[in-house]
């Protein structure tokens, strides 16, 4: 334990799936993640971890029970940072690519980045950005 607090050296992220194999599918082919691990249960998967480079997201399936209908991460958004500004703009055009809109469209924001930012399958939001350098 340091004086300002704890030393944390990594953040975990969950997600709840309302259909977990599509999400599974989005986070691979339009993102660009690789499935690390996949869980299951009575034959089923029921959980996957997702991975690209350091980010890691498990993909949990809900199971319904607080409804179908809710409305997910509100409030809440995911920033994946990347190497360079060519690197955002790829990502931006994968997405895209993969029938998946933007919410923004990659730019030159005035706090020093480059990013943009959309939607996955359950309503989550998030983003990729690099910092501006010069």
């Amino acid at each position: 334990m340091t004086a300002s607090g704890f030393n944390a050296t990594n953040l975990g992220c969950s997600l709840t799936c309302k259909d977990l194999e599509t999400s599974i599918r989005w986070y691979r082919d339009a993102v660009g993640f690789t499935v690390e691990h996949s869980f299951e249960h009575e034959g089923r998967v029921v959980a996957a971890v997702v991975a690209a480079g350091d980010i890691r997201i498990v993909l949990n399936q809900d199971d319904g029970k607080l409804g179908w209908d809710r409305i997910k991460g509100q409030g809440f958004y995911l920033q994946i940072n990347v190497a360079g500004p060519a690197d955002v703009d790829a990502a931006a055009e994968r997405i895209k690519a993969a029938g998946s809109s933007l919410l923004s469209e990659p730019a030159d924001r005035p706090w020093g980045a480059r990013m943009f930012q959309f939607n996955d399958p359950d309503g989550f939001k998030l983003g990729v950005s690099t910092p501006l350098v010069g």
